[in-house]
């Protein structure tokens, strides 16, 4: 008999292996990314020193699409660049948060890279 997979479980293990190979300096901090069936959650991270240096997401009064659809990804990578670049961050290091690179994901990493973000 085949078990169903759980896709929660999954996810984490994916997460967990990207994140020991991807790890957020003070020169170039990680861009990561989470969605939930309501939301999308932008931070960027120095985990050297552990701090969250600017977060997004779909609950910040400016972002007006309040979906986890992709018109909502793309003005919450708009509006996480524009807050790194005030902070001066101009590279990153993008972490998917183990979900795949396709959709939601893309749109919000395209429009960081649209909007001054190199990564």
């Amino acid at each position: 008999m085949v078990s169903n997979t759980d896709r929660k479980f999954e996810r984490a293990r994916r997460h967990k292996r990207v994140r020991t190979k991807i790890s957020g300096t003070a020169e170039r901090p990680r861009l990561c990314v989470y969605r939930s069936n309501t939301n999308i959650y932008a931070q960027i991270i120095d985990d050297v020193q552990g701090t969250t240096l600017v977060s997004a997401s779909t609950l910040d009064k400016s972002v007006k699409t309040k979906h986890a659809n992709k018109e909502a990804a793309k003005e919450v990578g708009a509006l996480i660049a524009k807050k790194a670049t005030e902070k001066n961050i101009t590279e990153v290091v993008f972490d998917r948060g183990g979900y795949i690179y396709h959709g939601v994901i893309k749109e919000l990493a395209e429009a960081a890279r649209e909007n001054g973000l190199k990564f």
